[in-house]
């Protein structure tokens, strides 16, 4: 990583790091007790940053190819994943978080059997389905699915948040949320 890459980035940490702390604990030009950062820092999801520019990273990765404006990261959308993932945590059950035709958020789920699969798996599963879709007819090829991909690359789409937990069985769930959603019947994604 390049330098004035590095500093911006641990920049950007700091800051997030800062207002977590001070949004979490409601103390905000206060200097909270040890304690009090202790019980906030162990629910903060520390891998989390990571994880997520390797989302956002991968995602807007497959835009460009389309030459999509990029995603941005949405803290509410990750919160909302992250509850969906640790719904998903006992069982890994692929199963989306609303009834079938009742979304508000687009969204793509992902399971993998084992602890290795990082955020890049899931986002190059999704992606792979690019040849099953039929950009003249505008549907997907009989029998396979497409419509993760379209959502990756879906035109009004602009801001994303997602999660990855290890299961209680030891396999991963990784979802994403896309705000505003993709995938209008008789609509193309780009």
């Amino acid at each position: 990583m390049k330098p004035k890459f590095l500093f911006l980035f641990l920049v950007l940490c700091s800051l997030t790091i800062d207002n977590v702390l001070a949004t979490s604990l409601g103390t905000h030009g206060k200097i909270p007790d040890n304690e009090t950062i202790y019980r906030v820092s162990k629910q903060q999801c520390w891998g989390c940053i990571g994880e997520s520019l390797e989302f956002l990273f991968t995602h807007n990765l497959v835009r460009a190819t389309k030459w999509e404006p990029l995603l941005f990261w949405d803290f509410q959308l990750e919160k909302y994943a992250r509850w969906w993932a640790l719904q998903r945590k006992a069982d890994c059950k692929l199963q989306h978080s609303f009834p079938e035709g009742d979304f508000k958020l687009g969204e793509n789920i992902y399971w993998g059997s084992g602890s290795a699969w990082r955020p890049g798996d899931a986002v190059s599963a999704w992606s792979e389905e690019e040849k099953y879709y039929d950009y003249a007819t505008n549907s997907c090829q009989e029998g396979q699915m497409c419509g993760h991909y379209t959502q990756i690359v879906w035109k009004n789409t602009r801001r994303i948040g997602c999660a990855r937990v290890v299961c209680d069985t030891g396999d991963v769930f990784m979802t994403c949320n896309y705000d505003p959603p993709g995938n209008y019947i008789g609509e193309r994604p780009y």
